[in-house]
């Protein structure tokens, strides 16, 4: 179970060792083109591809995709039957690709409004990669982090049902081993690409300490150099965790 930054000061390297990004930008990228919103997405794929690939090749050993967030069953229903089709295809298609570079898929969320046969695929996926180390690939589907908080306090409580009487047993360690992500470090390195500068309800409590990148570059666009340009940026970033600067470069001397 990975420690809190809130709690303890994690190491730190040039390169994140997990990184998180809100894939936005892909409506807008076909707009832009005359193109139906669904041709983004489906372009949106092959960033994904690079993403794993550029991630696994740098050292990067947590990638975590926001592909679905519990408010995106509010977009047209012509769409959300297109992501769910892209998702299904996804899976038919890259868990060998997946296998071949040692990635570990994992997929966090409330996976049960999802048709069986996708659900079925996601378990499949799962097992068949569970032996891989190189990478550890996560996509947050049906995934909001208001909801991750919400069933870890349900999960806590009904594994120790006597923290309803005596609240002032519980701290946060405790509280966060039951969230999606707990086998999980807490990420290095947020992006999102398409020009907002919000995180959207993703990871709320794990990105206490994360260093946010924000890109006006759609989805589709977004490839291997500009990953890299993210990764500069976060090589820049002095990572105080509550400590002064000259505490950071003095630590850093010894």
């Amino acid at each position: 179970m990975a420690i809190s930054s809130t709690k303890v000061i994690p190491s730190t390297s040039a390169i994140p060792e997990h990184v998180a990004i809100i894939m936005d930008g892909n409506g807008r990228w076909a707009s832009q083109r005359f193109l139906p919103r669904t041709a983004g997405h489906a372009k949106g794929v092959q960033s994904v591809r690079s993403a794993v690939e550029t991630c696994g090749n740098a050292g990067v050993r947590y990638l975590t995709l926001f592909a679905f967030s519990s408010e995106n069953w509010r977009r047209p229903a012509d769409e959300v039957s297109l992501l769910m089709r892209l998702f299904v295809q996804a899976l038919e298609r890259e868990v060998s690709r997946l296998q071949d570079q040692g990635v570990r898929l994992r997929v966090v969320g409330d996976l049960s409004p999802f048709e069986p046969k996708l659900q079925e695929l996601i378990l499949q996926a799962q097992d068949s990669t569970s032996q891989n180390d190189a990478l550890h690939l996560t996509i947050a589907a049906n995934y909001g982090g208001r909801w991750d908080i919400l069933q870890a306090t349900r999960r806590m409580l009904v594994a120790h049902p006597e923290l309803a009487a005596h609240p002032d047993q519980l701290d946060e360690q405790q509280l966060s081993s039951y969230l999606s992500m707990s086998w999980a470090p807490e990420p290095d390195l947020f992006i999102r690409t398409g020009g907002e500068q919000r995180i959207s309800n993703f990871l709320i409590w794990q990105l206490a300490y994360t260093e946010l990148f924000f890109t006006e570059c759609y989805w589709p666009d977004f490839g291997s150099a500009e990953l890299h340009q993210a990764f500069e940026w976060y090589s820049t970033r002095e990572r105080r965790f509550g400590r002064t600067s000259a505490q950071v470069h003095g630590l850093a001397k010894t």
